[in-house]
């Protein structure tokens, strides 16, 4: 039983990975197309704001779900090494989605106020 959670486990970490390639890549053709717009005079730091918040919210919902994952391995090992370990990274992964949560906001209410 405990290896059909392991498994569980993995498949939403590889579903971690997979959000945040795939947002990596979209913004990746984003700001390439919007730097190529440079040549045509059609350039917009509006437009390499929206990448900036589109790849945000890609990797926010990424570490949501890293988070659930080394939850789910946790309950698995509930011992205090394993326990230690998951504080210290759900704090880390917590604090770097209040502050991209906080930026994405900014860069939200900049595009509206323009």
């Amino acid at each position: 039983m405990n290896d059909f959670f392991y498994i569980i486990a993995h498949a939403v970490e590889a579903v971690s990975f997979s959000i945040m390639i795939y947002g990596g890549v979209l913004a990746l053709f984003m700001f390439l197309k919007n730097e190529l717009g440079r040549f045509t005079g059609k350039f917009s730091l509006a437009a390499l704001n929206k990448v900036r918040m589109n790849f945000g919210y890609y990797i926010l919902l990424g570490l949501e779900f890293l988070i659930a994952a080394d939850i789910i391995e946790t309950i698995l090992k509930p011992e205090i090494q394993e326990l230690i370990e998951l504080g210290g990274i759900v704090a880390i992964r917590i604090v770097l989605s209040f502050f991209l949560t906080k930026e994405i906001t900014e860069l939200n209410s900049d595009e509206k106020s323009e």
